[in-house]
């Protein structure tokens, strides 16, 4: 290695863990996304802890999290976290009402981060793991990782095991405490542990992504064939144009001139 490849390389390697974090901060809705996942389950719980009111405090969580969504859309930002957001919080709601049983509010949401784990896992058994069908759209690259490039195949296989890993030791601290614990221990828990293994699921990603190839951006190929393709169809037109001779005359295909 030349000193001069040295810096370029590590210009490269700076420009792909910029992009891998661009990435998944869009993925991922980055610090307002968070927020917008924990607001409404911590305003749910202490609303509860403090007058153990279950309808003010459903009322409470469907009204921040409406807010954060109409937000969303004054500002013409992406909603899809805020919407998601708002769906988990109803789901909660009717389930905590139709059993009358606060504790419920937390069901819907535990439930889905069961499945979501199971997912990875699943999908990564299967040959196509999860973080890469949510990610390879972000990275332009669509499915070109599962076949054209093994190395970021690998990358996201590692992320999708350890999200699988991470939603199912989450899992195993809260579905006990369902059924053991009460209402406000529950809900202070789930809180407590809503950022911290998001975050660390999030940085073994990037960790994973960062070391691995760069994407094969398939948007750019398909322009690039499209404009090859425009390119050869002008070329033959003009081909076709100039077999007319200004004078007239017009060359036959052994290449004698012929008067017309």
């Amino acid at each position: 290695m030349t000193s001069l490849d040295k810096p370029t390389q590590e210009t490269e390697a700076d420009d792909s863990r910029a992009v891998t974090e661009a990435a998944l901060f869009e993925a991922f809705g980055g610090v307002r996304g968070m927020v917008e996942t924990v607001l409404p389950g911590l305003l749910f719980v202490t609303i509860y802890t403090i007058n153990s009111d279950l309808h003010m405090s459903a009322i409470a969580a469907v009204a921040v999290s409406v807010v954060l969504l109409v937000v969303r859309l004054a500002k013409k930002d992406t909603v899809k976290h805020a919407f998601s957001g708002v769906f988990g919080v109803v789901f909660g709601v009717v389930f905590a009402m139709m059993s009358g049983n606060a504790k419920n509010f937390y069901l819907p949401g535990m439930l889905y981060t069961l499945g979501l784990a199971v997912a990875y896992i699943v999908t990564t058994l299967a040959g196509a793991p999860l973080m890469g069908l949510i990610l390879g759209p972000v990275f332009k690259e669509n499915l070109s990782w599962r076949t054209r490039n093994p190395g970021r195949k690998r990358a996201y296989a590692k992320a999708s095991w350890a999200w699988g890993l991470i939603l199912l030791a989450k899992c195993a601290v809260l579905f006990p405490l369902y059924w053991w614990a009460d209402t406000e221990q529950l809900g202070w828990v789930l809180v407590i542990l809503k950022i911290p293994p998001f975050l660390l699921a999030v940085w073994l990603t990037w960790v994973f992504l960062a070391k691995a190839p760069a994407p094969i951006d398939v948007f750019a190929e398909m322009e690039a064939a499209e404009k090859a393709e425009a390119e050869r169809e002008a070329a033959g037109a003009e081909g076709g144009t100039a077999a007319i001779e200004p004078g007239g005359g017009a060359t036959d295909l052994g290449g004698r001139h012929r008067k017309t």
